[in-house]
């Protein structure tokens, strides 16, 4: 840290450089943060800004996975990782104090819904921000996502060339953009192969709103031959139902997931998933933003998916 803040200092030759350093490494001197945080007005730590009220949020499969390889990003750079929950009135709040005080050095924001208060606030702010994931709407200069669509129309293709022809979708939230590119995913593989579409019947990424939805469409189309489920969960859930049902998998109706979570492993039989790089995706929306905060202009980045295959499709 030591290096990296005499590199960042006006007017030092390269010879003084070298003997402080030196003279760093002989002491052992450890910068104090409270100091260097004065100084530079960087407070040494970045914030994961979550669209959610539930703090178990963070315990999901997904979003600590993602935790994972963004805190590891960080602590190559010296930066602490803070969680916050930003869906209530106060938890807006409390994000749009951080940003307006500067209570961070840059923050990542996560699973917003269409006219979310973060994307304008995330406008507003004085700080760099990377979005993970696409919001609806323009996207924003600085973002980390994956193929949605690529791998919704891989894992849809998927059950077309099983020979499926009554291919069903459970979306996830229509008011997030990942759930509107799956959608698509899926719509235009099946439109490719001259089948009709089904409808978009959304649940919530939840395994219980996966398994209302597969019990609401069976009982609609009781002629259902496979189903595209926008994510590990709801894909889990309408296994559950399928079988319950007394329908089996994948015999008479295939299933198949996005997320590739440790769900789609254990489940019964286990999931045929898309997989996405969940951790990566932390990486890497950490990295960009270790950029941004060290005064570069990172490009955004788009991270490729691939189709998983197990038992049940």
């Amino acid at each position: 840290m030591a290096s990296r803040a005499l590199n960042n200092a006006p007017h030092v030759s390269r010879a003084k450089r070298e003997a402080v350093e030196r003279a760093v490494r002989q002491l052992g001197y450890v910068p104090n943060p409270t100091a260097r945080a004065l100084a530079t007005r960087q407070t040494g730590a970045a914030a994961l800004v979550v669209s959610g009220e539930d703090p178990s949020i963070f315990a999901d499969p997904f979003f600590a996975r993602v935790i994972v390889g963004a805190s590891a990003a960080l602590d190559e750079a010296d930066l602490h990782l803070m969680l916050c929950l930003a869906a209530s009135d106060r938890g807006r709040k409390r994000v749009e104090e951080l940003l307006r005080c500067r209570g961070a050095d840059g923050v990542m924001l996560m699973a917003l819904r269409e006219d979310d208060p973060l994307i304008r606030m995330a406008d507003e702010a004085q700080l760099p921000v990377v979005f993970g994931g696409r919001p609806v709407g323009p996207a924003p200069r600085w973002y980390v996502d994956v193929d949605n669509v690529g791998g919704a129309r891989e894992a849809t293709e998927h059950l077309v060339s099983l020979g499926r022809r009554r291919v069903a979708v459970i979306c996830g939230r229509l008011d997030t953009e990942a759930g509107r590119a799956r959608y698509r995913g899926y719509r235009d593989a099946v439109l490719g192969a001259g089948l009709d579409p089904f409808p978009p019947l959304q649940g919530d990424f939840t395994e219980r709103s996966g398994a209302a939805a597969m019990a609401a469409l069976l009982a609609e189309h009781p002629d259902v031959d496979a189903v595209f489920a926008a994510n590990d969960n709801m894909a889990a859930g309408a296994l559950r139902t399928v079988r319950e049902a007394g329908r089996r998998v994948p015999a008479d109706v295939a299933v198949v997931g996005f997320d590739d979570l440790t769900v789609a492993q254990v489940a019964d039989p286990p999931l045929t998933t898309v997989h996405q790089p969940i951790e990566a995706l932390g990486r890497e929306m950490a990295r960009m933003l270790v950029a941004l905060v060290n005064g570069q202009d990172p490009t955004p980045l788009v991270l490729p998916t691939r189709l998983t295959v197990r038992a049940s499709a």
